[in-house]
């Protein structure tokens, strides 16, 4: 079958590969964790509600579930810190849309906290286990957004959610980026690589907290959705198939919002290497978190 009518049919058995999932207790996370299930994968469910976790892992195959709170990187640490054995994939999948402004435990604005910061330090506190790839999902949205170095979370500028979840996805993509060129310089054969669903019909779309927002969003779900199975569809491919790092999956349809993976582009800004370089030494700075393997910030 082409690439651009791929599905989860065509995805090889993953006997014996452990995938790591954040988030997957609902949505294209859960969709995608059962489809790896299916396919002979282990796999681990990270989330912040473990009885919603309990409740998605009874659904797969053998899944295990751990408690991982990405906007608190003491949770962060602490799911590192218990973590023995390898990892094959890590999928960076949890993430927070347009919700009012708030702050984590660690003072950082909520999405750009969550989406880009929380998933910035598990991956680099985890990437010593990491044996095949990093999965990280953006969104269509990035081509909106716009990274503010001097102010990434939203201390000074007037707060707008939407701007806010942009940047926050931008930054999922300058990360793969910055993350491949050191897993390269580094000499390492583990792969990054970003996904996005197109506009797939998960509980995301209802959670921004504005009655207005949600009604708009129901609308448009209804109108223009794919099914959440099909918005899995591009983080299967990104995780499984033999794509370069740095690769970037989103559906093949008019506009991306929908159909089967197929490798995308990005915007401009999704491709500066010195925002990427500039954005990777903030995080650093802002977790406390470096890259582990050596000779790689050259």
């Amino acid at each position: 079958m082409s690439a651009n009518k791929w599905t989860a049919a065509d995805m090889p058995r993953q006997d014996g590969r452990t995938f790591v999932v954040t988030g997957a207790n609902s949505g294209i996370g859960l969709v995608a964790a059962r489809e790896l299930g299916r396919a002979g994968a282990r796999i681990v469910l990270a989330v912040r509600d473990e009885s919603k976790g309990r409740a998605a892992a009874a659904t797969i195959p053998g899944a295990d579930v751990r408690r991982l709170d990405l906007a608190d990187l003491g949770s962060v640490r602490a799911f590192a810190e218990a973590w023995e054995g390898e990892i094959d994939v890590l999928v960076n999948n949890a993430g927070v849309m347009a919700v009012p402004q708030r702050r984590t435990k660690d003072g950082f604005e909520l999405q750009i906290g969550t989406n880009h910061l929380g998933h910035f330090a598990l991956t680099n506190l985890l990437l010593s286990h990491v044996t095949d790839r990093v999965v990280t999902v953006s969104s269509g949205a990035h081509r909106a957004g716009k990274i503010d170095l001097e102010d990434l979370n939203w201390q000074r500028r007037r707060y707008r959610r939407w701007s806010a979840y942009g940047q926050s996805k931008l930054a999922n993509l300058l990360f793969t980026a910055e993350l491949q060129r050191r897993l390269a310089v580094a000499g390492s054969d583990v792969r990054a690589v970003a996904a996005h669903p197109g506009y797939a019909a998960t509980n995301l779309q209802n959670r921004t907290e504005n009655f207005l927002h949600n009604a708009v969003m129901a609308i448009l779900t209804r109108v223009i959705a794919q099914s959440d199975v099909m918005g899995a569809l591009p983080t299967l491919y990104a995780a499984t198939q033999d794509i370069p790092g740095n690769s970037y999956v989103g559906p093949d349809g008019r506009g991306e919002q929908r159909g089967h993976p197929t490798l995308v582009g990005r915007s401009g800004a999704a491709a500066d290497d010195q925002t990427a370089r500039a954005l990777w030494e903030l995080s650093e700075r802002l977790t406390g978190v470096s890259f582990p393997l050596a000779a790689a910030a050259a």
